[in-house]
């Protein structure tokens, strides 16, 4: 069949089946407000809902940092929080529980309150999180009981640290007006429900009481062994998967093509089976397709370095929502920075993990990094969260349907896309990028969605969007519309252009070209703003308004507007009919710096075993100097690991993979400040 001939359409529709019966999740708050969940969604307030869910770890951010950096993450649209309460970083000798200074848990709830985030706390007791031992601290390995699991002398130590995260907690749940929705039990433990029930029954029992309680359903395709009541099962996906033993380039990801699959089957392979022997099968169509782990990046491992795109985040998360996800959630959001303790407190292979971890960096390649940049994918994700936002009620009943003619994972020719849908309006969802693989263009497709012709389009390069069909505009219907929603104010609707595709709507059957770059179209009472995708990535709703950052990501702190690059910046607020500029901060002189080869090494390292994993490499040594402590300064050194030492400490480090080293000039100055980069070999997968 010639491809410009064929239509693109869609399975037919069958209405999803709605079941009510709670699971035994839900709550009410002091205000009359409700949080429930059926089969397809959750239920907030009487609506259906659709959350954005970030992580964030408060123990690998400083303190002072909490507030700027929730700021940010709650104006690229995550209205959750969601955190790991390590065990090891609270109870590292056995009886002393420390919740100071940035280990103080009570301290980061509040904080996320006050800028008005929910929060999900994650209590393990084994957490992972490239944390060592998973979290679990050393004197716990010691005892020789059976950790995760149901024997009396673990489960009694496992009270022991929920009483504490009780005691921190208190007055902070939905149920009395706090902003604690959500706790997740465990993690990636894939064949004792039993353990899971009584963990949350312990929970329950101290006071940690949320409306949902959930727990990771990934292990083979079949799920895993959960209760079926009392919990959420939430899954998965990552474009890649450096814990991999392999060192070579993986298959293409599945996450990349739309189908029904929850599981994503690469996800924590190097720690559990690959199937369950008794055929064990999840009832997922008892819970909605909730996520808690959409990889916001990935983290590096020595032996594997992918360098994860923008697109990369972008088009996994658009993918999973076009499969049906009504609870977007990122592992990680926002990047940060192991602390050290009685040891290193990351995951290593000298702790028995198949993984070597940097000792302090744990950057993930996020939307926000380490120090509080914030990445391209912070922008491109933050227009699926403001269209959750607004049209989420719309959203979450709607089913996925799949296409006519569907694409596998390891199909790298055919046009993948998918459709949600509740049989009269709809969103057509299209994704052509896949992680390290190039995917066949695609010219002048034609797809047909519940009866709706679009006009031929060109799929090209590395690109992933969704087109609305049969969407309501007020009193008016947008028949089709060959561009992406992002939100709506008042009368007024906001849509991004695709790259590479002229705008065009079908308001009421007038078709409506709307021209290259920012354009403003009045239909009646509607409005029609069209902002080119440069533009979009930049639109914000910050302090009560809708704006748009001039290349700048803005954000609203202490009743200010500011801009995470910092210095002076301009942004465009919306008025009703069109947009006022307005200009804030002030100038700001970065710092430069200057770096100088050492002869020798100026001072022993307190860390020489991250510099010789694998085996001795020969290191080189430089004098690193700053003028100021503002903004951020790259590193343009090459190696295998880089250490920076600042007054003798341990102050960053980096497994090299091929990008610059970027740090805050604030890390370096006043400072004596030395890096150490040892030797690179050909020992780990690249793509660089």
């Amino acid at each position: 069949m010639n491809e410009n001939a064929r239509v693109y359409g869609f399975e037919p529709y069958a209405p999803q089946e709605i079941i009510n019966d709670g699971f035994g999740l839900g709550g009410s708050s002091p205000d009359g407000g409700t949080i429930e969940v059926n089969s397809a969604y959750i239920v907030r307030d009487g609506k259906p809902y659709i959350d954005v869910m970030g992580e964030f770890h408060y123990v690998r951010c400083p303190r002072e940092a909490w507030r700027r950096e929730l700021c940010k993450m709650r104006d690229g649209g995550v209205r959750t929080v969601a955190a790991y309460v390590f065990w090891i970083y609270h109870e590292e000798t056995e009886g002393e529980f420390c919740f100071e200074g940035r280990r103080d848990l009570r301290a980061f709830v509040l904080e996320a309150a006050d800028v008005g985030l929910d929060v999900m706390i994650r209590i393990g007791p084994w957490a992972h999180g490239e944390c060592r031992n998973g979290g679990f601290p050393d004197w716990l390995l010691k005892k020789g009981c059976r950790t995760r699991s149901n024997d009396p002398e673990y489960l009694s130590l496992v009270r022991r640290f929920y009483e504490k995260i009780a005691e921190q907690t208190a007055g902070l749940y939905y149920s009395d007006g706090g902003p604690i929705t959500g706790v997740q039990l465990e993690n990636e433990l894939v064949s004792n429900a039993a353990h899971i029930d009584e963990l949350r029954r312990i929970a329950i029992e101290v006071g940690i009481n949320a409306p949902i309680y959930t727990a990771t359903g990934w292990n083979s395709r079949y799920g895993a062994r959960i209760p079926e009541s009392g919990v959420l099962p939430v899954f998965g996906a990552y474009p890649e998967a450096p814990w991999s033993n392999s060192r070579d380039k993986l298959p293409p990801p599945q996450c990349y093509a739309f189908s029904r699959n929850r599981n994503d089957s690469a996800i924590g392979v190097d720690i559990m089976k690959d199937t369950d022997k008794d055929g064990w099968r999840l009832p997922y169509e008892r819970y909605p397709f909730a996520t808690c782990e959409l990889g916001g990046g990935i983290q590096v491992t020595h032996h594997r370095r992918p360098i994860i795109s923008p697109m990369d985040v972008y088009a996994l998360s658009l993918t999973k929502l076009g499969c049906g996800n009504n609870l977007i959630g990122y592992y990680m959001y926002h990047g940060g920075t192991n602390m050290i303790g009685k040891t290193t407190l990351q995951e290593s292979r000298a702790t028995g993990y198949p993984n070597d971890y940097p000792i302090l960096n744990y950057d993930f390649q996020a939307p926000i990094s380490e120090y509080g940049e914030c990445r391209e994918h912070y922008g491109l994700l933050n227009m699926l969260h403001m269209f959750a936002r607004d049209f989420g009620d719309i959203l979450a009943p709607m089913s996925a349907v799949l296409p006519v003619w569907p694409a596998a994972p390891d199909d790298l020719c055919s046009l993948r896309y998918a459709m949600r849908t509740d049989g009269e309006s709809g969103f057509v969802f299209v994704n052509h990028h896949v992680h390290a693989y190039e995917l066949a263009d695609h010219t002048s497709v034609l797809i047909n969605a519940l009866g709706a012709a679009f006009p031929p389009i060109d799929v090209k390069g590395s690109c992933a969007f969704f087109m609305p069909v049969k969407m309501k505009l007020g009193r008016h219907e947008l028949k089709y519309a060959v561009c992406q929603p992002i939100c709506r104010e008042g009368s007024a609707y906001f849509f991004s252009a695709i790259d590479g595709i002229s705008p065009e709507y079908c308001v009421d059957g007038e078709i409506i070209r709307a021209g290259g770059g920012r354009s403003v179209i009045s239909f009646g009472d509607v409005r029609i703003v069209t902002l080119p995708p440069d533009e979009a990535v930049y639109l914000r709703r910050v302090g009560g308004a809708v704006r748009i950052g001039r290349g700048c990501n803005i954000y609203e702190c202490g009743g200010r507007i500011e801009c995470a690059e910092g210095g002076e910046f301009e942004y465009d607020t919306w008025n009703g009919t069109g947009f006022d500029t307005e200009r804030a901060g002030v100038p700001e002189e970065n710092a430069d710096i200057a770096i100088y080869k050492l002869p020798s090494p100026p001072i022993a390292p307190s860390h020489p075993e991250e510099l010789a994993i694998g085996g001795e490499r020969r290191s080189d040594w430089y004098r690193v100097e700053v003028t100021s402590d503002r903004g951020i300064v790259q590193i343009g050194l090459c190696g295998d690991v880089l250490q920076l030492y600042a007054d003798g400490e341990l102050a960053a480090d980096l497994y090299y993979y091929g990008k610059p080293w970027r740090l805050p000039a604030s890390l370096l100055y006043g400072r004596e400040c030395y890096i150490a980069v040892s030797e690179m070999r050909d020992d780990f997968y690249r793509e660089f």
